[in-house]
Formats: structure tokens, sequence, C-alpha cells
């Protein structure tokens, strides 16, 4: 199939000995499918993709594939196949998701394996997609809130910090890019106005008037790509991003006005939102209380005005109610 190759035949295109290779981990993803377009749709990159994917086969894979990318199977548990996949890249964006899996020490694991591929490979320019260990600020034994799986605060956030070392300790050329809350969660993570029972449609975060640093997904991908042009000067430096510091409040009163219907905020509290019961909420509650509990400390990395710095193209949330806030679920009533 055109555009798409194993792993044993990674150098075959001659576009790619004119340009540098970007290997981007988790192409098919929201974060690192980002990147791979924002390449692809410059027609002045000096760039290539490398798009890594575990099923190079799949629907979103063959269109990468069509787009211009080079499609590789690779396995972020398979130090080998790693290794062979970036080899002759310049550069790889590195991302782990662990909603996949819910399981810290696979992120751990992930991570402590793309490090030791990447410093095989001698790559140049490593941009890994982390979060703050927020055991910096929350100390395990601190009842603040509660500890989570016997060592962890907010464990999809402390698995990432925590695996900085990994790329820090083998002298792997790393940006560490700090990302912030997906708006694209008022899509797909159920995060969206909620039907009280009188009707009346409501987000409810635990942040109570804190602000919650948000960002369209795909911006991260175009962010990342400001990065690797930027080239080694950002490298050891830790980059946030954001399109938009928000209020609960003031985030729905923007979709009130965009999308033409009622919206209010219920400020839940943490203890609450972990009591909900879903997959990760213990999770999601202890995130949320930690970014309204130290919010001037997550908010200051993630400035804007840098963020549309590396991308020109940033999104504020009023851009994005407007482009994707048809897809947000509404109760059919309040379509009407």
């Amino acid at each position: 199939m055109s555009g798409i190759s194993g792993i044993g035949s990674l150098e075959n295109s001659s576009n790619m000995e004119e340009k540098k290779i970007i290997a981007v981990v988790g192409a098919t993803g929201a974060q690192g499918g980002g990147l791979v377009r924002a390449i692809l749709s410059d027609p002045n990159t000096g760039f290539v993709v490398r798009a890594l994917t575990r099923n190079p086969e799949s629907e979103k894979a063959n269109e990468l594939a069509a787009q211009g990318a080079e499609v590789v199977a690779a396995d972020m548990e398979d130090p080998k196949s790693l290794k062979r996949v970036f080899a002759g890249a310049y550069g790889v964006f590195g991302v782990t998701n662990y909603w996949e899996h819910f399981t810290p020490e696979k992120e751990l694991q992930q991570a402590s394996n793309m490090a030791k591929a990447a410093k095989g490979a001698g790559v140049q320019h490593f941009v890994w997609s982390t979060l703050e260990d927020t055991r910096r600020w929350v100390p395990l034994e601190s009842d603040l809130m509660p500890t989570l799986m016997g060592k962890y605060k907010v464990p999809h956030f402390d698995a990432k910090g925590e695996s900085d070392h990994f790329f820090r300790d083998l002298g792997v050329p790393t940006t560490f890019l700090l990302t912030s809350f997906y708006w694209d969660n008022l899509i797909h993570f159920g995060m969206g106005p909620q039907a009280g029972p009188d009707g009346s449609l409501a987000i409810a975060f635990p942040m109570d008037d804190a602000k919650l640093p948000g960002i369209a997904s795909e911006d991260i991908g175009r962010c990342a790509y400001g990065i690797f042009k930027e080239g080694p000067a950002t490298i050891g430096q830790t980059l946030g991003i954001s399109g938009g510091h928000l209020s609960g409040k003031e985030m729905a009163d923007t979709m009130s006005r965009v999308l033409g219907v009622p919206i209010g905020f219920h400020p839940i509290t943490p203890e609450a939102y972990r009591a909900l019961g879903f997959p990760g909420a213990d999770d999601l509650g202890n995130m949320f209380q930690f970014k309204r509990d130290f919010n001037a400390e997550f908010c200051a990395p993630r400035n804007v005005d840098a963020s549309r710095t590396l991308n020109p193209e940033l999104k504020s949330f009023e851009n994005w109610l407007s482009a994707h806030g048809s897809r947000i679920p509404l109760p059919v009533s309040a379509r009407n």
C-alpha cells in the first residue's frame, strides 16, 4: 500500500534524504495526529513524517499515508521496535496515553523505553509531552487529597512528570512540553453540559472560580511543530502551552453565547467529583483540585502568547467552539 512500510523498510524514500525525519509516537491520536497534520500541511516544511502506530493498516493510518506520511508499525512496549523506527530520525515526538490502560507503571515503562531508544538512535531533538508530578506540591502523606494506587496523587500526571528523569538521566536532548486541559473533552470525555432535574444545562468542575488552562488537542501537535522548527534553542527547557485560561463560569458563558443555549457552571466539590464513580473519577477529582489549589503555579508556565508564538494558528476557546461546538453532545431539546 502506498506510503505504508513495515519496520524493516524505513529508508526507501528519497524525500527523507532531503528533509529531517520526525518520528511521531501516537500518530493516529489527538496530540501526535495534530503534529503529523501540521507538518504535512506546511508546503515549506523542512521535515517529513514517520508516523508510528501499532496498527499501520487502520483507517486512520491509511489516511495519514494517503496524505504523504510514512506509516510504520511500532509498539512502545517493544524496545526493539522503537530502536528501529527511531533510527535515522532527527526528532521524536513522544506521548503516552494513561486513559488507554489506567496504569501509571505502564506509562513509566513506555517513557523509559522511548528515552533509551532515542539515546541509542542518536535522536537530536525529543519533544516529550508531559505534565507535573503533583507529589512535588502534595506529598503522599498529605491529607489534602486522597493517595491513589498507594503511591500517586494524580496518577495520569504523576507518572508523566516522574518520567522526565529518564530523558534527563540519559542526556537525551529533550524539550519538556506541558500540556493543558483538552477542550475536546467536552465532546469525547463526558465533560460537556449535563441536564439538571429542572432541565437546565450546566458544566461541573471542582474548580470554584479558579482559571483552567485549556487548549484544542490539535493545537498541542501544532505547538510541538513550532518547537521542532525552533530547533536546539528549546532543548532542556520546559514549555507550557495553552489556548486560554478560563474559569468554569467563563467557559459556560462562552458556550452559551456561541452555541445559543443557556449553560451554567456548577462548582462541584472535589469530594463529590471523586464520588461520581466512573473510571478515573478519583484521578480527575484530584487533578481538578490540584489545578484549583495550586492555580497560580499551574497557570504560570502555560502562557498563551508564548503558545501563539509557537503556533500562530492557536485557537481560543471561542474559536474552538465555533469550529467544533456542534459536536458537543446536548439533549435533543436543548438543540431546538
